[in-house]
């Protein structure tokens, strides 16, 4: 499941590969970009934010910059390949980028909201977001501020509204709750301390930077990599109550209703 590390993480292996690189090839399998040709273009960079993916390209004469832009929601992936290796991650009718240089080739599967716009526009794309969580504009004093604003809003909601903070899931949503102790449907103005909520949010993102293991407790092992997370119906490391798993909105939650008790509303 991408979250704010993935996505760093992608940005920076595209980056490595193709960054510096002039294309020789590319293929748009999306119709909104059908038939466009960016050959000869230079692969300026490519960074994150929050979720989303930007590849800025400049011009054969330099005098023209792109970006070009792509979301990988719950099932999109980039992958980098030498020059002949086959392309074996996922079958070929989820491709829908292809970009080719003379050392490298990224593939894009299932890739969402794909656009291609001025690089001096990409505001219009993701001026929206919060604080990157993973970027230089971190500000966890801005995040608190924004969850604040919301404070009917359980806190499980307004830490996944990237408007607020960009970068948490539901992996990092559910986790960091249960490390506060915090009920997932407690409204954002009955957490005890939010600044500690998204200051360890930060830090546990930061923490799997550059790997792509995701581990909130320290082992990279299979199985023990969250506290809650995928673990519905598994003792609760700590309690030993059994973890629980619900819907929440349109996405799903995981806590430990022993470590993680509901306010109490009477108070």
């Amino acid at each position: 499941m991408p979250e704010g590390d993935t996505v760093w993480n992608t940005a920076r292996a595209l980056h490595r590969a193709l960054a510096g690189g002039r294309l020789t090839a590319t293929d748009f399998r999306v119709p909104q970009l059908a038939g466009t040709d960016l050959v000869g273009w230079t692969v300026r960079e490519a960074v994150s934010r929050g979720k989303h993916i930007l590849l800025r390209l400049a011009d054969p004469t330099d005098a023209q910059r792109l970006t070009l832009h792509s979301h990988l929601r719950m099932d999109g992936a980039w992958r980098v390949y030498p020059p002949g290796a086959r392309w074996a991650a996922r079958p070929a009718h989820l491709i829908r980028l292809v970009l080719r240089t003379a050392d490298a080739i990224a593939v894009g599967y299932h890739l969402h909201e794909v656009a291609l716009l001025p690089t001096a526009r990409e505001d219009e794309l993701v001026g929206r977001l919060g604080p990157d969580l993973l970027g230089p504009d971190w500000d966890p004093t801005e995040a608190v501020r924004r969850l604040a604003a919301h404070p009917d809003t359980s806190i499980a909601e307004a830490l996944l509204d990237q408007s607020n903070l960009a970068g948490v899931g539901n992996l990092y949503k559910s986790e960091v709750l249960y490390l506060r102790g915090v009920h997932p449907w407690t409204p954002v103005n009955a957490v005890p301390d939010l600044p500690s909520v998204v200051a360890l949010a930060q830090r546990l993102l930061a923490a799997n930077r550059g790997r792509w293991t995701q581990s909130t407790t320290g082992s990279v092992h299979r199985g023990q990599t969250t506290y809650v997370y995928g673990r519905r119906g598994q003792p609760c490391r700590r309690c030993g109550m059994l973890v629980e798993k619900a819907e929440q909105g349109e996405r799903v939650t995981y806590w430990c209703p022993r470590c993680q008790p509901a306010p109490d509303r009477n108070r």
